[in-house]
């Protein structure tokens, strides 16, 4: 009964071990769409104003990754 009962904790401790490696990339992978979602939509607003700035999934992830300072970035370099 002993050894049962080791053996469901040890099971329990290993399974908790891998769903804390498999959430860490899940976390950074959300972060990254949510922050290029954000980046896409802070280009849209500046495209309202007249900018002419093409959006896309590279340039969403600069501006969501660097927030205004990318987006001021991709802006000068656009306008190169």
């Amino acid at each position: 009964m002993f050894e049962m009962i080791v053996a469901f904790a040890i099971g329990i401790i290993i399974l908790c071990l891998i769903a804390k490696i498999i959430a860490l990339p899940m976390k950074l992978l959300w972060k990254f769409i949510t922050n290029s979602l954000i980046g896409a939509v802070m280009l849209w607003v500046v495209n309202l104003f007249g900018a002419g700035v093409p959006i896309d999934i590279m340039r969403a992830l600069i501006a969501g990754i660097f927030g205004i300072p990318g987006v001021l970035l991709i802006l000068i370099y656009q306008h190169l």
